[in-house]
């Protein structure tokens, strides 16, 4: 989130966060909202274009790599997910930072 809002021709005045966290190294004040999605338009608006542009990469990715059904869980930890990458391993577009707690399995 600091290196997009870092990347912005404009800085804003004011980063709305969803959620509890100011990530470190922001380029302006932030204000952290929970459950900001229901409380502020601009959060819920951000949140359906986010997520409707990461649904629209899932299916771009699904093409390339189909061994993991990205159009159908569309990276999120289902355990198909969980399955195509004990079989397949990582693709390049995989996390490798990311690791799920034993309260997810």
């Amino acid at each position: 989130m600091a290196r997009a809002v870092g990347a912005l021709s404009l800085r804003p005045d004011l980063a709305l966060i969803d959620g509890r966290d100011v990530p470190e190294g922001l380029v302006c004040p932030a204000r952290p909202i929970v459950g900001g999605d229901a409380l502020s338009l601009s959060i819920a608006a951000a949140s359906i274009i986010a997520k409707t542009t990461r649904d629209a990469l899932m299916r771009n990715l699904a093409r390339d790599f189909p061994q993991y059904g990205f159009a159908s869980h569309v990276g999120y930890a289902t355990a198909l997910h969980r399955q195509a990458l004990a079989l397949a391993g990582p693709c390049p577009y995989h996390r490798r930072s990311f690791r799920l707690s034993e309260d997810t399995e």
